[in-house]
């Protein structure tokens, strides 16, 4: 079944109203659907709805609402992965791979060891074409909503806002040696359980290639992040989120 997104205001009592023409043309032209055929379309928001298309239009795409449920594959944690920038494509299978997991936000970071630079401001075409590849991997795996792929910060910038935004910021860090993410996930649990304030929103930290620098790597346990290891061995930096996010998926997602 076909997945669209529209905006709350585009729906009307018992209609939707579609507009976008991208996805007027994707709809008649190329998945060559008709009036009577059903669709799934989603808010972004909480809802998503089962439609009859009603009619077809050159800039109109009228549907009718058959069923509303609130989101059914939409994870309930948010998770939001910060990523120091890597270096040509990697960052596109990085975006497609955890939005398939499930993750809801994604963070390009600029870090002492980033070799991508933005020294003639182009960098946010980058980020439009990234959040096109958050949609269409979406579309895919039929989520309710479209994970963002913000604007890049910068490694202080990420400190900050990690630590205020969210319940537990992981930093996945390859000199750890004690603690797995295993354990510390289990620990953070226990913890949030035990003050009644269950775990909601989860950041990851992931360094570009060569991770992060000695400096940046104590400035993050400095600031309260916890501490852990993803595994004997040292993953890329494409690998590392998608990684770290099945394993906090499964131990606090899937319970």
């Amino acid at each position: 079944m076909s997945r669209f997104f529209v905006t709350p205001q585009q729906i009307c009592g018992q209609r939707i109203y579609m507009t976008d023409s991208d996805d007027i043309k994707h709809l008649s032209r190329v998945l060559r659907l008709r009036e009577g055929d059903f669709i799934d379309v989603s808010d972004t928001k909480e809802y998503e709805y089962h439609c009859e298309i009603q009619q077809i239009k050159g800039d109109q795409v009228i549907l009718l609402i058959h069923d509303k449920q609130s989101f059914a594959k939409e994870p309930k944690l948010r998770v939001t992965l910060y990523q120091g920038i890597p270096k040509q494509g990697k960052m596109e299978t990085i975006i497609q791979k955890n939005v398939e997991l499930g993750i809801n936000r994604i963070v390009p970071v600029f870090t002492r060891r980033t070799v991508v630079t933005d020294d003639r401001g182009r960098f946010e075409k980058k980020v439009q074409r990234w959040q096109r590849v958050s949609a269409e991997a979406v579309k895919q795996c039929k989520r309710g909503i479209i994970p963002q792929v913000t604007g890049s910060i910068t490694f202080e910038e990420m400190l900050k806002q990690s630590t205020a935004q969210h319940d537990l910021v992981l930093f996945l860090f390859e000199d750890e040696q004690e603690t797995t993410i295993k354990q510390a996930l289990q620990r953070e649990k226990a913890k949030a359980d035990a003050l009644g304030s269950p775990l909601e929103s989860v950041a990851l930290l992931i360094g570009p290639e060569g991770g992060f620098s000695a400096e940046e790597a104590e400035a993050v346990i400095a600031s309260g992040a916890c501490c852990a290891t993803l595994g004997k061995t040292i993953l890329r930096t494409e690998t590392a989120g998608m990684a770290a996010l099945a394993m906090v998926m499964y131990e606090l997602e899937l319970e």
